[in-house]
């Protein structure tokens, strides 16, 4: 399911409604809620971050919808994307045995493969990606920044062709360290790795500089993608997955403090509802009280959501 919200809509739904909450009218039985159990067993907040051009939004599209958008506006504010992956054993166990360099392995352009099959008991975990994809202009700098709250993962995003956006990525990663948790999962992504492969080479930053770059601000790893061809797309969201997952079986996180940028299915705050006779269920942010049960309709036109499954 790919979701897309714009600046104003990126809070919880108590915050949007100034006259309170609305109640749910009983006598439209056609809008009454059922609770569904969730698909995920953890939802973590990611952030692309990165000056405008790179490619955020992009990859973001190419991760969620499994296409390439060669003409997307430029964001203002923040757009959302959401994906629900398989992450740790046996997914994780099996994807290690079928290849001794994971940077080998393939990736589909299209969407995640199915996890892979093992003959273990192990139930397989799956984790919900919110991806905030923020604006990278210097004009909506200071809006982007409080995006960063409560994210446990990031995507530090330079265009591979324009040597200035790897200049700044220093200045991105700073931001973001002063105000996300210091646990937050970085990794860095040159994009438009498809403008490197050509006759006409377009490439201004090496990889090996980019590496050194990464080991020298304690970035957990370099990947370079394209979004136009889906390599390696969803290895770099991936990876940060992975690694978040591995903090979570650390104890890292506390899984009911949503300024830990995880939580699991199970922790307060959220509830997973669907409207009756449509087979589509959204999650979204309502008040914890059960007095307070919203009208999804008029929630979802508040939000503007543009969902599809």
């Amino acid at each position: 399911m790919i979701c897309k919200n714009t600046l104003e809509e990126a809070k919880p739904i108590d915050q949007l409604f100034s006259n309170g909450p609305l109640f749910f009218n009983s006598h439209q039985p056609s809008q009454s809620l059922s609770m569904s159990t969730t698909p995920w067993d953890y939802i973590a907040k990611l952030v692309c971050i990165g000056d405008s051009g790179c490619g955020k939004s992009s990859l973001t599209i190419r991760l969620c919808e499994g296409r390439f958008s060669p003409h997307h506006d430029v964001t203002i504010g923040v757009e959302f994307g959401s994906r629900i992956v398989p992450v740790g054993p046996p997914h994780s166990k099996i994807g290690a045995a079928n290849s001794s360099d994971p940077d080998s392995q393939d990736q589909e352009a299209d969407g995640l493969p199915e996890p892979p099959r093992d003959d273990s008991n192990t139930p397989q975990k799956h984790m919900k990606l919110s991806l905030w994809d923020t604006a990278g202009q210097e004009t909506y700098k200071s809006v982007t920044r409080s995006y960063f709250r409560g994210a446990s993962g990031a995507l530090l995003v330079f265009d591979l062709s324009r040597k200035q956006t790897f200049q700044h990525v220093t200045d991105w990663l700073n931001d973001l360290r002063q105000i996300a948790e210091p646990d937050i999962v970085v990794i860095l992504v040159g994009n438009k790795a498809d403008l490197t492969q050509q006759e006409d080479n377009k490439r201004e930053v090496t990889r090996e500089e980019a590496e050194e770059w990464a080991k020298r601000n304690g970035v957990m790893e370099y990947v370079e993608t394209s979004a136009k061809s889906g390599e390696n797309v969803e290895k770099a969201f991936m990876r940060v997955a992975e690694r978040i997952y591995n903090n979570i079986q650390a104890g890292k996180y506390d899984l009911n403090d949503r300024r830990s940028g995880v939580k699991g299915a199970g922790a307060g705050g959220t509830r997973q509802v669907k409207l009756s006779g449509d087979a589509n269920t959204r999650r979204i942010m309502i008040p914890s009280q059960p007095a307070n049960v919203v009208i999804i309709e008029q929630v979802y036109e508040k939000l503007n959501m543009n969902c599809t499954q």
